[in-house]
């Protein structure tokens, strides 16, 4: 019986893979590592063959939702953690984790996941997590750690594989869908691993219509979620209140390419929570003072268009 199966989809990441998978390996309980690699074109799939303590998969490339989906097919660990090939896990994190979830009887144990910077090493330390509210957390705009972080129940990864057509959000989607399923949840201080901020990260790729449809797929992750949490009656005020806010945030992107969605957007928000206010300090925030969310954005929209002129 294997305790923890690691997932770790990677595509041409030859340069902090290796790290990634020695950060998985010495531990008590019995692990195995699953490297699905998506089709890469640099010395990934040559340096696996050489590696003999992981289950290795070779596929054609169509996305790390597929090749996520593809690890967790043929997990066999009563526990799963996923792991992007650039970031690396905290020693001892897996043992602890397990430990814990095996003596609370968890569904989902939780650590705080810290930021480290490649071209220099520095890391930034955040709070622990211990949440009142899983949901709550995951639907805000507040730190709600990162899947690194998190070891999930097997079984109840497999009712909620990543989703392609949320594939820019996918990570999101996974972890709100498994909250609705109410696991029980265990909290432990300290750092689970190591989310790499570099030049070549994914979030740093999105630019023009990416960029567009990962907002609109950030959007319909709401809408989906807050549905079903509506139909269950388990849209709880401090749910509410949490997704208005994330609703402002994702409006003000949404609203540089189409402010009629952004707009219905604030409404919602609005609706969910009759006390929401814009709250900017800043610059803009002044101009939302006077002029409101549509005239300001329609200023800076136009402001946009001169500069791209020049």
């Amino acid at each position: 019986m294997v305790d923890v199966s690691i997932i770790i989809p990677t595509y041409n990441r030859f340069w902090s893979l290796p790290r990634a998978i020695e950060s998985c390996r010495k531990n008590f309980c019995k692990i195995e590592i699953i490297v699905v690699d998506d089709g890469s074109t640099d010395e990934t799939w040559e340096w696996l063959q050489t590696q003999n303590d992981i289950v290795k998969i070779n596929q054609k490339n169509q996305g790390q939702t597929y090749a996520v989906n593809t690890g967790t097919n043929i997990a066999r660990g009563k526990y799963i953690r996923f792991l992007d090939s650039d970031d690396f896990l905290a020693d001892g994190i897996i043992d602890l984790q397990f430990k814990e979830a095996e003596l609370k009887n968890a569904d989902l144990v939780c650590n705080r996941v810290d930021d480290y910077f490649q071209e220099t090493g520095r890391i930034i330390e955040h709070a622990d997590v211990n949440w009142d509210d899983f949901l709550t957390v995951q639907l805000g705009n507040t730190y709600g750690s990162h899947f690194l972080g998190m070891l999930f129940k097997t079984d109840w990864v497999k009712l909620v594989p990543r989703r392609p057509d949320f594939a820019l959000r996918e990570d999101r989607m996974f972890i709100l869908e498994y909250g609705l399923l109410n696991p029980r949840i265990a909290y432990l201080s300290g750092c689970a691993g190591y989310w790499v901020k570099h030049h070549n990260q994914m979030n740093n790729s999105y630019n023009g219509l990416s960029s567009q449809a990962a907002n609109y797929q950030h959007l319909n992750i709401y809408k989906k979620i807050i549905m079903r949490l509506s139909e269950t009656n388990d849209l709880t005020v401090s749910r509410k209140i949490a997704t208005s806010e994330s609703l402002f945030s994702l409006a003000e992107w949404i609203a540089r390419s189409d402010l009629k969605t952004s707009i219905a957007m604030i409404n919602w928000a609005k609706e969910l929570n009759p006390d929401f206010s814009i709250n900017r300090k800043d610059n803009i925030g002044k101009l939302y003072t006077f002029f409101g969310f549509k005239l300001t954005h329609q200023l800076l929209n136009l402001n946009r268009s001169i500069k791209a002129l020049f």
